[in-house]
Order: C-alpha cells, then sequence, then structure tokens
C-alpha cells in the first residue's frame, strides 16, 4: 500500500534576497511612527500591575453563525504609560482560527497603566484571551463567499506576570493593527529580507497540508511555493503562489501557510515585518 507524507519546509532566505533590504508591499498594517527604545518592567513588589478596563466590543459581535469555534491565545503585551498595548506578540494558541480575532481584541483594549514609584511606566505582561467565536457566511460586495469571524459572547481576558522578563529597554512599536474590526487599516511600510542584520523568523507551528482528492485520485505530487510576509507580530500575511501546482494543491497550500506562526524577524532588538518563502512538498511514498 502507498503510504500518504506530506511534509512542509520554511525556507528563511534564498539566494535573491540582499541583505537588510527594504522592499515597500502594495497592504500592510500601519505603523503610526518609529519605535523609540524605552525602559519596561515586569509586575513585582515595587511594580503594580496594569488593570484592563471594560472593552467595547462593537463591530466584532455577530448574531450570525455559520460555524462556532472556541479558544483561549495568550499573547505577551507590553502596556504603556497612556494604558494601550504595544508590541504584541503571540506566545500560546490552541486554535489558529482564532489568532487574529485575539490580535484584534487585544490591540483594541485600554488600560490603568501600571505604576513604579508613583508614576506611570512601561509594564509586560501576557495577556490570556478566552473565546466563544463564530465564522457568518457572507458574500462580498463581488458576489464571492467569505467567512468573517465575530464574537458570541465577551471575550473573558486575564492578565498574568510575563514568565519570561522583556530585557531592561526595549523598542515599542505602536500597535494599530486591526484598528477596524471588519477593514484593515492599510499602508506602506518597510519590508526586509532576511541577512545584513536582519534575523530569520523562527517557526513556532506549522500546520501539515492535506492532499486534495483530486490530486489523491490522479497519484499527482510536488512543490508548492510561497511568498508571504511575515509580520512584527510574527502573523504572515500577503500570501502569493510562486510555483502553483495543479489538482487544488496550490490552495491547500496557501490554507496550511495561512495558519503558520512564528517568533518575528529581528533588526536591531526590535520586530520587523520580512518577506520570505516557504516550500510545502506533496509526496507519496
Amino acid at each position: 500500500m502507498r503510504r500518504l507524507w506530506l511534509v512542509a519546509l520554511f525556507i528563511a532566505s534564498g539566494t535573491s534576497y540582499s541583505g537588510g533590504q527594504q522592499i515597500a508591499p502594495s497592504a500592510l498594517p500601519k505603523m503610526d511612527s518609529q519605535p523609540a527604545r524605552v525602559k519596561v518592567y515586569t509586575i513585582g513588589p515595587d511594580v503594580t500591575a496594569p488593570e484592563l478596563l471594560p472593552l467595547n466590543i462593537t463591530g466584532l459581535s455577530t448574531e450570525k453563525c455559520w460555524k462556532k469555534v472556541n479558544g483561549k491565545i495568550v499573547l505577551s503585551v507590553i502596556v504603556d504609560e497612556t494604558g494601550q498595548p504595544r508590541n504584541l506578540t503571540l506566545l500560546n494558541t490552541n486554535d489558529m482560527e482564532l489568532d487574529p480575532l485575539a490580535f484584534r481584541i487585544v490591540a483594541a483594549d485600554r488600560f490603568k497603566p501600571g505604576m513604579y514609584d508613583g508614576a506611570p511606566v512601561l509594564v509586560a505582561v501576557s495577556v490570556e484571551v478566552n473565546l466563544q467565536a463564530c465564522f457568518e457566511d457572507t458574500v462580498n460586495s463581488v458576489g464571492m463567499k467569505n467567512n468573517p469571524i465575530g464574537l458570541r459572547s465577551q471575550p473573558v481576558q486575564k492578565l498574568r506576570t510575563i514568565s519570561k522578563p522583556p530585557e531592561e529597554s526595549v523598542h515599542i512599536a505602536v500597535d494599530s493593527y486591526w484598528k477596524d474590526s471588519k477593514n484593515l487599516e492599510i499602508a506602506s511600510v518597510p519590508v526586509f529580507r532576511v541577512g545584513g542584520g536582519v534575523t530569520a523568523p523562527v517557526v513556532l507551528s506549522s500546520p501539515e497540508a492535506r492532499f486534495s482528492d483530486e490530486a489523491r485520485s490522479a497519484k499527482y505530487q510536488g512543490t508548492c511555493l510561497i511568498s508571504l510576509i511575515v509580520d512584527e507580530h510574527g502573523m504572515p500575511q500577503n500570501l502569493r503562489v510562486v510555483k502553483k501546482l495543479d489538482y487544488g494543491l496550490s490552495e491547500k497550500a496557501l490554507e496550511a501557510v495561512s495558519k503558520y506562526r512564528f517568533k518575528p524577524a529581528m533588526k536591531d532588538d526590535q520586530p520587523v515585518p520580512v518577506l520570505v518563502n516557504v516550500e510545502v512538498n506533496f509526496h507519496l511514498y
């Protein structure tokens, strides 16, 4: 009997990459300003924890439901002196379909800032987000089906001391990510290539791609090459097929890579978006 194996291989850089080179994609989330290096504290005897203020979920909730999904996502966050979340990074997830929604929610959160010596300071925490969500079955303006996700109930969030303290000082990135829950605020921002002081992103999770029924029946196999941008949060953006496969395997490769999660690339000790390639190999043995 033939055995079916699928391998997803991450390529951090390629021979065509030039070290530290910047590119400008047509559509990426907006960054409001250049990051600044500042001191960040962790919760302790002299540092009070930030307090989460009530969240307005207008625009995030839905009453229509095609597919229910529940999950828990944990993000690391720096709460600044004004109570706004900065430097969101994925720490743990049990349902990758919910990761973008968790980022939207925490990016919209507001806090009473943490205090040190009677003054508000930047404090690093982890935020556990428990979600009861729902995919809608809708048709967009050009008649194509899509499945936006919304909340079935108020998210439950828990703040905890972060297990690994940040460096004494870090770069702070302004997260205007998912400012509008339905439409991303888009702008051109620098995107880097690995090398020349830019470290490669590290794969944290790479779900296996699945063969299509048509490819399995035809005993069709090969390698699909996907180009994508790993953003400063470690999330895949702007996926594009570079080397196509037939029988629906390109679509299966895109579906799998869209669920990859990364530790972001770094430049000058700050997370930056980078352009990378991913090979998804479909082989019958």
